[in-house]
């Protein structure tokens, strides 16, 4: 049996993408509150797989999931694309009429804004997680709340749903990467269909005009595709960055190829995991 470290509980939406990236396996999963724990979890237990939430296609990136995962140790193994649809829940004994608050994740809140725009009179309250929501009302028998969470959180903690597909935009995607320890690469490398396709690097740049232009041109010239880029600032250097860059590729060669031609302009070159592109799920 795999144990999968998550952010969330049961019923969350990073429950959900492990069940269906790893669908037809026995897995535990090991709840934890937030993403540092996630990582925590791996480092005192090598043996761990971690499913983590990278972006949004609404929300955008989690950029704090970038530096975690850069100081890791890990590496990316793969990813899932879920489709994230929300649902608004309440007590069972419950109704419109009854709800005075509505409790959920902040960025589950934001992908909601129309649907909430239309019911002012709520009390919008931030919370940890959006089945952890449900199954706070549920236990502590909150009168007057309401959850956003999954249709599958809802069923889990006995919730009514009231309303679902309450998402402003219905093309609601969040990508999730998997990671582990290095020594596990190669025996998670089974759950791919296709020898590897993407591959995401860090690295930083000399404080030079054209560097990142550069490297770029590089990429192009060896067709590699660059499907995300994403700079962060390095804390106590001003204006240097990282640069996070996703990039796909159809031979393995004519990647390797290009890594080794950018090596030379960039400086601290990381490779943080080479792995299939994943599918997407509804």
């Amino acid at each position: 049996m795999k144990r999968i470290a998550i952010q969330g509980t049961l019923g969350s939406y990073h429950d959900i993408a492990a069940h269906r990236y790893f669908e037809g396996e026995d897995i535990e999963l090991l709840c934890c509150a937030t993403f540092e724990d996630v990582f925590n979890t791996i480092r005192r237990d090598s043996q761990t797989i971690g499913m983590l939430a990278i972006e949004n296609t609404i929300a955008g990136s989690l950029l704090h999931n970038y530096e975690l995962l850069r100081g890791s140790g890990t590496q990316i193994v793969g990813e899932h694309k879920l489709r994230i649809s929300h649902s608004f829940v309440c007590l069972p004994d419950e109704d419109w009429d009854d709800i005075t608050e509505v409790n959920s994740h902040p960025i589950a809140l934001m992908q909601c804004r129309d649907f909430l725009n239309h019911h002012p009179a709520y009390k919008v309250v931030e919370a940890e997680d959006t089945a952890l929501s449900a199954e706070i009302i549920m236990r502590d028998q909150l009168k007057g709340h309401a959850a956003i969470c999954s249709k599958a959180a809802a069923q889990l903690y006995g919730m009514k749903v009231l309303q679902e597909g309450i998402e402003t935009n219905k093309h609601n995607f969040t990508r999730f990467l998997v990671v582990a320890d290095p020594w596990q690469v190669d025996e998670l490398s089974r759950y791919r269909a296709h020898e590897p396709n993407k591959a995401s690097l860090v690295f930083t740049l000399p404080h030079s005009e054209g560097s990142l232009s550069q490297v770029l041109s590089i990429l192009s010239f060896y067709r590699i595709n660059l499907t995300k880029i994403q700079s962060l600032p390095i804390i106590g250097r001003e204006w240097e960055y990282e640069f996070y860059v996703d990039v796909m590729f159809d031979q393995m060669l004519r990647y390797k190829q290009a890594i080794a031609a950018i090596s030379p302009l960039t400086k601290q070159l990381k490779i943080l995991g080479e792995y299939e592109d994943g599918k997407s799920t509804i």
